[in-house]
C-alpha cells in the first residue's frame, strides 16, 4: 500500500458519515438531557400522583355553591381540577396544621390515643413503632440517643462508613468483648431506617465534629449535601 492509499484509508476512518455524526450527537444530547429531564419527570409524576388522591378530598371539603362560583373565565371547581400541584399544596398546608395541632395538649392527647390503637394492630405496630423511634432519635436533640457522628472502617479495611455513636459496650457485651468497645449504628443510604449495629474498638473509631442533623443529611443525600461550616449554608458535594 503506497502513501496515497494510506492517507485515504486514514481519512475514511477519521471522518464518520452523516448517520454516524447524527448518532453521536443524539447520544450526546441524551447524556446531557437525562440528569435534567429525569428529575423533572419524576417530580411531575409525584405531583400528579398526589393531586389524583388529594383533589377529590379537597372537592368534597368545599361546599358545592363555592365550587360552582364563577370566577369569570372558569369556576372554582375548574380551577381545582386543572391547577397542577394544588393537591400537593393542600397536603403541605394540612400537614402543617396537623403539626401545629399536635403541639397543644388536646392534640398530644389525641395522638397518644391514636398510637395506642395502632400499637394494638400487629402489622401496623411492626411498621409504626420502629419508624416512630427513628424519627424521635433524629429529631430530638436532647434525647442523647445518638451521641455523635463517627467514621468506622467498614465493610473492609481502607473503606470508611459514616455512623452514629450510641453507647459504650455494657453488661454481657462488655463481658464478652471488653469495655473498650463502642456501639456504632451505621445506617444505609438513602434510607436510614435500616442499618447495622456494630461494636468497634475505641481506637478504630474516628470522631467527627458535625452535628447529628448534619450527619443524617449527609447519609440521606448519599453524600451530596455536605455539612455546613460556621457562617455557611449546606453545600452540595462536587463530583
Amino acid at each position: 500500500m503506497d502513501e496515497n492509499e494510506k492517507n485515504e484509508s486514514q481519512h475514511k476512518t477519521q471522518k464518520p458519515g452523516f448517520f454516524g455524526w447524527l448518532r453521536a450527537r443524539f447520544i450526546a444530547g441524551v447524556v446531557i438531557a437525562t440528569p435534567i429531564v429525569v428529575p423533572i419527570l419524576l417530580i411531575g409524576m409525584a405531583i400528579s400522583w398526589i393531586d389524583e388522591r388529594i383533589k377529590p378530598i379537597l372537592r368534597s371539603a368545599i361546599p358545592q355553591r363555592i365550587r360552582d362560583f364563577d370566577l369569570g373565565l372558569f369556576s372554582v371547581d375548574t380551577l381545582i381540577g386543572y391547577t397542577p400541584g394544588l393537591g400537593l399544596l393542600f397536603a403541605v398546608i394540612a400537614l402543617t396544621f396537623l403539626g401545629a395541632f399536635a403541639a397543644n395538649l388536646l392534640g398530644r392527647s389525641l395522638i397518644r390515643t391514636s398510637e395506642r390503637i395502632v400499637e394494638r394492630v400487629p402489622i401496623l405496630r411492626t411498621l409504626y413503632t420502629p419508624l416512630r423511634q427513628l424519627v424521635e432519635i433524629f429529631s430530638d436533640k436532647e434525647s442523647g440517643s445518638f451521641k455523635e457522628v463517627v467514621l468506622v472502617e467498614y465493610p473492609k479495611e481502607g473503606t470508611w462508613a459514616v455512623g452514629f455513636l450510641t453507647s459504650s459496650a455494657k453488661d454481657e457485651i462488655a463481658e464478652k468483648l471488653g469495655a473498650d468497645y463502642l456501639g456504632v449504628f451505621v445506617p444505609t443510604t438513602p434510607n436510614p431506617t435500616s442499618g447495622f449495629l456494630m461494636y468497634v474498638p475505641v481506637e478504630k473509631v474516628k470522631h467527627l465534629d458535625m452535628s447529628i442533623e448534619d450527619g443524617a443529611k449527609l447519609i440521606v443525600s448519599a453524600g451530596v449535601v455536605l455539612p455546613k461550616r460556621d457562617g455557611e449554608e449546606d453545600v452540595e458535594g462536587q463530583t
